[in-house]
């Protein structure tokens, strides 16, 4: 069996540069402008009481976005506010004024009139851009990478985007919608990853991202000794990250960061342990395809590089591990649809405190009997097939060799 990899952060700091992208003055301008959607609620935050109990924990919660604006992922909160923020930056106007209302009124056509919005995807960002773009009558188009699919490439052309499947990884698909959106008169390209001179939109992106990390803060009530969250190009954990840094700054959660093994770029730039992002290449074959990103966001990165405690490389087998057992919880606790990018960090807790396998892990983080933990399942069953093959087929079992 695949083993899982840590290392602790033991980067040097420097002056924390992007943690202002997520004060919390920034963060509520991008929550008010998702609830001035119709399709806004809250989504839930499942308390898993019993398996708290079960794996020696005093708290245990899960952010559900399967239930975000009827997408079954968070991803939509970042890309709709990148978009809001472009809009009201090109008109000269206030982000506060870029209501739902305003947006999809005739008014912004005559206004501002129309851009393309350019991205790449593994299925959930392109969806909640291609959404967005339709409810504000803008053009999407979206390049998927090599594997992705057919199920998410569908979502997302039900949404009126152009969408594609291409012979290329997902990093390489980044930058082939960044050239055509270069190339493209009004066309500006909304991706969740940052590099040099493009920071702008990911740093709106990571602040919508806050909408979902405000919720679960106010959800649990105290603060919570634990954050366990996945990353891809490290922009969602980078937001999370950064909010609960500047909304506890004197006595912050431990953050663990977890990977897909096979594209865990954040975990080698942390064992390298000089501060320096490093990158992953070749297909990156993941069930967690959402994390199957080779290439870190440069603001991410630095927030991660400056705060967080571990970094984690997980088999695909500890996402498949916390599918099942959000899905069939013990009884009386809450069951939690949560897709493969969503469930590893259930997979990973459960395997930290079912035995001593990982042991100097465990205690490393300091996960006990006291410990408060809150983590994100950040999709729900975006890939139906793939979804019921693993939780109901037993697909990546703990097992297999």
């Amino acid at each position: 069996m695949e083993e899982i990899r840590w290392t602790a952060n033991g980067m040097p700091g420097n002056g924390d540069p992007w943690l202002k992208v997520m004060a919390e003055e920034e963060v509520a301008k991008a929550r008010a402008f998702h609830q001035s959607f119709p399709q806004y609620s809250v989504t839930p935050l499942a308390e898993l009481k019993k398996m708290a109990g079960y794996l020696g924990l005093a708290r245990l919660c899960v952010k559900d976005e399967s239930y975000r604006f009827g997408l079954n992922a968070f991803k939509v909160l970042g890309g709709s506010f990148a978009m809001a923020r472009y809009i009201a930056q090109k008109m000269g106007k206030d982000v506060g004024e870029m209501t739902y209302g305003y947006l999809t009124s005739g008014k912004l056509q005559e206004e501002f009139g129309q851009a393309t919005f350019f991205t790449a995807t593994d299925g959930n960002h392109g969806r909640g851009v291609a959404w967005a773009a339709n409810k504000l009558g803008q053009k999407a188009v979206v390049h998927m990478p090599k594997g992705s699919s057919r199920t998410r490439f569908d979502n997302i052309a039900k949404e009126g985007a152009q969408v594609t499947i291409e012979a290329v990884n997902y990093d390489d698909c980044v930058r082939m919608a960044a050239a055509e959106a270069a190339a493209t008169p009004n066309g500006v390209v909304v991706q969740d990853t940052a590099w040099e001179g493009y920071e702008e939109i990911p740093a709106w992106i990571m602040q919508g991202y806050g909408t979902m990390a405000a919720e679960a803060d106010e959800q649990f009530g105290e603060p919570p000794t634990h954050i366990f969250i996945q990353a891809g190009v490290g922009s969602l954990a980078g937001a999370v990250q950064g909010y609960f840094a500047n909304r506890y700054p004197r006595n912050p959660p431990r953050v663990v960061v977890m990977e897909a093994q096979i594209a865990d770029c954040l975990y080698q730039g942390a064992v390298a342990g000089d501060g320096t992002p490093r990158s992953v290449g070749g297909d990156l074959q993941t069930i967690m395809a959402g994390l199957a990103c080779g290439e870190p966001n440069t603001i991410g990165w630095d927030i991660l590089r400056n705060h967080t405690a571990f970094f984690v490389s997980c088999p695909d087998w500890v996402a498949a591990k916390g599918m099942r057992m959000l899905a069939a919880p013990l009884k009386e606790d809450p069951a939690v649809t949560s897709g493969e990018s969503g469930a590893v960090g259930m997979g990973l807790i459960a395997t930290l405190m079912e035995g001593d396998t990982y042991k100097e892990l465990r205690e490393a983080i300091g996960l006990d009997e006291n410990s408060k933990v809150l983590m994100f399942s950040t999709e729900g069953d975006t890939d139906p097939e793939r979804y019921k093959k693993i939780v109901w087929g037993g697909e990546y079992a703990t097992c297999q060799e």
